[in-house]
């Protein structure tokens, strides 16, 4: 009793959920909704990124307008060159983080359209 319960009730979720996925665009809709979470995600850690890079720059660019108010050329300099360097390196972390993410997106696009051939 308790097996046959349990295979009618499997054979008609499968009944229920079959033709939704055997529609014609449900895998394409899926991935569509993936991938603009991906993207959102990726802004959000650019845009935090971006706001981290400008907090940094401002705080070396204040240490590097005293340091230049004091005669302190050099430092002022060095402490430019500093901020930039942070900048770049959020910059190209941001990039790595948002190939990463198109990476898997793709990934998971090609799974669905292999998924949604069959």
């Amino acid at each position: 009793m308790k097996k046959s319960l349990t295979i009618g009730l499997a054979a008609m979720a499968i009944g229920i959920t079959a033709p939704v996925f055997a529609a014609g665009d449900f895998w394409d809709r899926l991935g569509d909704r993936i991938d603009r979470r991906l993207d959102a995600r990726g802004e959000r850690r650019d845009d935090r990124l971006d706001a981290r890079g400008d907090r940094i720059n401002q705080r070396l660019d204040n240490l590097a307008d005293r340091a230049e108010a004091r005669g302190r050329i050099r430092r002022a300099e060095r402490l430019d060159r500093r901020g930039d360097r942070i900048d770049n390196r959020l910059d190209r972390r941001g990039n790595r983080i948002e190939g990463r993410l198109d990476r898997r997106g793709d990934r998971i696009n090609r799974h669905l359209d292999r998924f949604g051939r069959g």
